[in-house]
């Protein structure tokens, strides 16, 4: 189970202002229409609290600096997040983040590091997803965000983005472990690489198999850490899966390899915090991608088969 039987707080953040297309600020609507709540309480946890961080729509909003659009509101969102999320850890509650794009992992993560500095810790950092997220403002080719919250988090970039609450950097690249990429920008391939973070790409599971790979990342995000963040973002997983996402690569994480890295997250018993990001229902086929997607979290949370 995770790591203790504590109550879970939910921080829905519908927040699509740094992507490119419209409709990740509806994904904690198609997960509250998929469940969510009902099946958390059927594992036998309690919701304590459910909260809503409010987002301006992007047709309000002037998208501001090219390298960075919508910077400011994204920022804004993530002190929010990074709040409600320290709060919650504070509290004796376990986060979970429901979003939303991944821009939002700068407020979630920045919560639980800073909830830790307290006492001098440090967090692991297991990142799902297709994509790095280790653009920067200066090298990104479209100046979405959603591209660039994993730099940031380990102290790169833009100064605002990667202090959040007063944490700088987050998380330490030694503590972190990438699974799942297999669309890499041409800039973004060379930082990832000289970064001293653990990848493992497609490949890599293909290779090895979802098992061994989420024993290694385990072990990495465990070392010398006072537990570990799963920041799981859908497009992770194959199209053929989860087809409502915004940014869909081919050739990804198989339905049951993505409940296997879960529940061996669970089984580990020190998962601090999760975030499950980048639903967009308009893309998705009468929210099939929702209902997996809360499978997956109940995985996350100790459901076994038996």
């Amino acid at each position: 189970m995770i790591q203790t039987e504590k109550p879970i707080r939910i921080i829905n953040v519908p927040l699509d202002l740094g992507a490119s297309r419209r409709g990740t600020d509806a994904g904690p609507s198609a997960f509250r229409v998929a469940g969510l709540r009902n099946a958390i309480r059927s594992l036998g946890y309690s919701v304590v609290k459910e909260t809503d961080v409010p987002i301006s729509s992007m047709e309000t909003l002037p998208p501001g600096d090219s390298t960075a659009r919508f910077k400011d509101e994204i920022l804004a969102a993530c002190v929010q997040v990074a709040e409600h999320t320290r709060d919650a850890l504070e509290a004796g509650e376990w986060p979970l983040v429901i979003g939303g794009d991944h821009s939002i992992a700068m407020g979630t993560v920045s919560g639980v590091a800073a909830h830790l500095k307290r006492a001098d810790h440090t967090l692991g950092v297991i990142w799902f997803d297709a994509h790095g997220d280790m653009n920067l403002p200066e090298t990104s080719p479209s100046g979405n965000v959603h591209g660039m919250p994993l730099a940031h988090l380990l102290g790169y970039g833009d100064q605002d983005l990667s202090s959040i609450l007063g944490v700088h950097p987050a998380i330490k690249a030694e503590n972190v472990v990438l699974i799942g990429i297999r669309d890499i920008d041409a800039d973004e391939r060379d930082f990832i690489r000289e970064s001293g973070v653990t990848a493992f790409t497609m490949r890599e599971i293909d290779q090895l198999g979802m098992s061994r790979v989420a024993g290694e990342a385990l072990e990495i995000v465990n070392n010398g850490t006072a537990g570990f963040h799963v920041s799981f973002d859908l497009d992770g997983c194959d199209p053929d899966v989860i087809p409502g996402t915004g940014t869909v690569v081919p050739g990804g994480v198989s339905f049951r390899e993505a409940h296997l890295l879960l529940e061996e997250c669970a089984a580990n018993g020190r998962m601090m915090s999760m975030e499950v990001v980048e639903l967009n229902p308009f893309l998705d086929h009468a929210n099939i991608s929702a209902e997996r997607a809360v499978t997956l979290v109940q995985s996350a949370l100790g459901r076994s088969i038996l």
